[in-house]
């Protein structure tokens, strides 16, 4: 019988092993001994059976990266303890203090951004938003998918945030960390009460989602974009199914998200897609299909990202890659390097998006061909700010006396 059991880094036992397989690089195998490389991580206690990860993309569950103990599982030889039960998704509340997230990044097009959850639900692979549960002390494994939090005050904060004297409004981006639209969003609301407070205020905001919930809200964002205030990103990262139950478990098919945008386009919003991530090897022939299929449901705009490995999300992408596409394996992660200077990510500024490299350059013509045949990104317009209503409205009623 299986059991879960924590060790201390430093014991030569199972750590060791554990490092050496899930960062090592599993091409070293050779062409065609995948199952040897599938026996040592079973072996190693890394992997979590099928059975508890069903519906879930993440086959690991490494401890966070700050942790002094980590995690494996093993048989203690008694055969008699009961199998750990399947991963279910727990929500617990978080309580910050602050809601609008400030950035400076130099190769991201907002400054400032709303996230309602930490973690997410609809378990993408390749999420580079993986490594943030580590500040929670959580694994960027199955725990990002399955143990989650919400933030049900994050409304009353912006409310309060927005109100401050001297706030400058420029667009708040939200999706762009995890998905507003995740399938806890259908109980918790937060994104309707965050949206009704930037109705109210006249603020812009730009929306990324995987999720056709978004339609839900089609009446506030209708009212917003009717006066340049809002737009809608639907992330598209393939038009197979099957590709995307693996790669995407709990997220909207990639039929609904293109409905959900063609709603959107008929209620006057502005929509645009994301082709997001690019995995060369993988997905990257279906660019020109994704983009006509965008196009002809109304979105107006588009723009892509390479595949981001950073930190935990290497070893995480590598095992779902090793245990669904065993035979592209080599290919994949070749073409990976071949962008990123020969490593697995480069979290450079100028390249960490979009690559670099002869392979990372014809992707880029590819997009930019397509896109430019297909009439996208050819009047783009940005939100409008000059309406809002800021101040501080308890200092305003003062005034008033």
């Amino acid at each position: 019988m299986r059991t879960a059991s924590r060790i201390p880094p430093e014991t030569p036992w199972e750590r060791a092993r554990m490092e050496h397989i899930v960062h090592a690089d599993i091409a070293a195998f050779g062409a065609g001994r995948s199952e040897m490389a599938n026996a040592m991580i079973e072996q190693s206690g890394i992997r979590i059976h099928p059975e508890r990860a069903r519906g879930r993309s993440a086959g690991i569950n490494p401890s966070g990266r700050y942790e002094p103990i980590a995690r494996v599982v093993f048989d203690d030889g008694w055969n008699s303890l009961e199998e750990l039960p399947p991963f279910k998704t727990e929500v617990q509340v978080e309580k910050p203090r602050t809601i609008i997230t400030r950035n400076e990044s130099p190769d991201i097009s907002f400054d400032r951004s709303v996230n309602p959850y930490r973690g997410c639900e609809h378990g993408c692979v390749y999420c580079f938003a993986r490594p943030s549960h580590a500040y929670m002390g959580l694994s960027a494994g199955l725990d990002f998918e399955s143990k989650l939090f919400a933030k049900p005050d994050a409304a009353r904060l912006l409310e309060r945030e927005l109100g401050k004297s001297g706030y400058q409004p420029r667009t708040i981006a939200i999706g762009t960390n995890t998905d507003p639209y995740q399938p806890v969003e259908k109980n918790y609301r937060i994104m309707r009460e965050i949206l009704e407070v930037l109705e109210a205020r006249n603020h812009p905001v730009g929306i990324v989602t995987k999720s056709a919930l978004v339609v839900r809200d089609i009446d506030i964002l209708s009212r917003m974009a009717a006066k340049g205030l809002a737009k809608v990103a639907l992330s598209i990262t393939t038009l197979d199914r099957k590709l995307a139950r693996t790669m995407e478990p709990r997220a909207a098919t990639p039929s609904k998200r293109l409905e959900a945008m063609r709603q959107l386009h008929e209620a006057g919003i502005p929509v645009s897609v994301m082709v997001a991530p690019i995995i060369p090897g993988l997905n990257d022939a279906e660019i020109e299909r994704i983009l006509e299929s965008a196009q002809a449901q109304g979105a107006a705009e588009a723009g892509y990202v390479i595949l981001r490995l950073p930190l935990e999300v290497a070893p995480i992408f590598k095992d779902w890659l090793l245990r669904h596409y065993p035979d592209r394996y080599r290919h994949v992660m070749s073409l990976i390097r071949s962008m990123r200077d020969g490593k697995d990510y480069d979290s450079e500024w100028s390249k960490r998006m979009k690559g670099s490299g002869p392979y990372a350059w014809q992707i880029g013509r590819r997009f930019e061909l397509a896109a430019k045949r297909l009439g996208l990104n050819s009047g783009k317009r940005p939100l409008r700010t000059d309406l809002f209503t800021g101040g501080d409205r308890e200092n305003e009623q003062l005034m008033l006396i």
